[in-house]
């Protein structure tokens, strides 16, 4: 397994952020699996990085913390701080990769009012730079490595070890690793050209607004945006460098017309939010705006989501996943978003990507929004997918099959 964890970090390096001879690449890592970063650095040096940097996360220290400190400590974000993210992301545009393998079930148990208020006041003082990675000013890439609690939560009936190391083997799997460099490279080549044919059709089409119905209750209706643009695996940074954002991805996506969502939603996988798992959730929508939502687990968590903010109760994107998909096949349900919303078609709640409207990238918040694009500090994907989920995309009157029994229609 060991040459296929390298191609995934070389992977990481060359399709993922695409470093260039020169460039500084951050990285975002849990301390409990160093390997993986060590790997990727190496990999990023050779590549010839300028300097790499490493923030190291600890989920036991992030806990304590809220455990312990008071509300306003939990709010306060240190001046150093901000000068460092101006420093890395704003003058040395430095190429991001976040390495997300949080034990789901972290901050479960604690004062979901007190974790929610620290996370806005916290992402309030960093939202000028989210617009680097939202707009993709800079390349960036998220990316996962297993943690012993993140893979028992998967497989619970393993042992530890058996269950870092299976879970290992499923990462790699999902996301196209082989033992061979030159077949990894040559998956990914492929891979991507596939996803870019669907959302080109999706595109040279500009459909009106799309319907979504499956028999677990969804029926929904959801307006596009003029011109906007339907991405798919790959994005160009601003100085025109293609890089691939997630990996695994699976997915084609747009932003919604914020106030064109109605209809119900039915939520078909768990959402990890703030350490916490929520379960069997849904929403009713009106003219954009979540009016009513249930969940059996975690109702209130998803209840301080919803209100982060005025754009968080809108959606900011909605992404096309077949169910027959490699993530899907292989029936694991991960409590980590980046795969599970790359099992399954799914919709954000929150800020849009500007991206995904014709010259988005260089409009403010103001008119992005009138444009249709939402705004929010959020952006919480959550899964919708299904092997029954019809797709129903209109022009005018006319309508055009996109998905049947959960895949692609054409």
């Amino acid at each position: 397994m060991n040459n296929r964890i390298e191609n995934f970090a070389k992977l990481a390096v060359e399709f993922g952020v695409n470093v260039q001879k020169g460039e500084d690449v951050l990285i975002n890592s849990p301390v409990e699996s160093p390997e993986l970063c060590r790997l990727i650095t190496k990999a990023a040096y050779e590549k010839g990085a300028r300097l790499v940097s490493v923030d190291w996360r600890d989920d036991t220290l992030t806990r304590l913390a809220f455990e312990n400190q008071d509300q306003e400590t939990l709010n306060e974000v240190a001046s150093w701080k901000i000068e460092k993210l101006k420093y890395q992301i704003a003058e040395k545009k430095s190429n991001r990769i976040s390495i997300a393998s949080e034990d789901p079930d972290l901050l479960k148990g604690l004062d979901q009012k007190k974790i929610s208020e620290a996370v806005r006041e916290n992402s309030k003082a960093a939202k000028e730079f989210v617009k680097y990675t939202m707009n993709d000013i800079v390349s960036w890439l998220v990316i996962s490595v297993p943690t012993i609690k993140w893979a028992k939560k998967v497989f619970p009936d393993l042992s530890e070890e058996e269950a870092y190391n299976k879970l290992w083997e499923v990462i790699l799997d999902v996301s196209r690793v082989s033992d061979s460099w030159e077949e990894t490279k040559a998956n990914w080549e492929n891979h991507i050209k596939t996803l870019e044919e669907k959302a080109k059709y999706l595109n040279d089409h500009q459909f009106d607004k799309v319907h979504y119905e499956s028999k677990n209750g969804t029926d929904l209706w959801v307006k596009l945006p003029k011109d906007h643009i339907w991405m798919s695996a790959g994005s160009k940074n601003a100085k025109g460098d293609l890089f691939i954002p997630n990996m695994p991805t699976e997915e084609v996506f747009t932003a919604p017309q914020y106030d064109g969502v109605d209809g119900k939603l039915v939520a078909t996988k768990p959402l990890v939010y703030n350490g916490v798992v929520i379960n069997d959730f849904e929403f009713i929508f009106e003219n954009g705006k979540v009016v009513d939502f249930d969940a059996k687990e975690g109702k209130e968590t998803l209840a301080k989501m919803l209100e982060s903010d005025e754009g968080s109760k809108n959606l900011g994107e909605i992404a096309l996943v077949p169910y027959d998909s490699p993530i899907s096949n292989s029936n694991i349900l991960f409590y980590n978003t980046l795969f599970d919303e790359n099992a399954s078609c799914h919709f954000a709640l929150g800020k849009a990507y500007p991206t995904c409207v014709v010259g988005g990238a260089d409009l403010d918040d103001d008119k992005l929004k009138e444009r249709g694009i939402n705004d929010s500090l959020i952006h919480e994907d959550f899964m919708v997918g299904n092997s029954d989920l019809k797709i129903t995309a209109y022009k005018g009157e006319k309508e055009f099959p996109i998905f049947e029994n959960g895949n692609w229609a054409f």
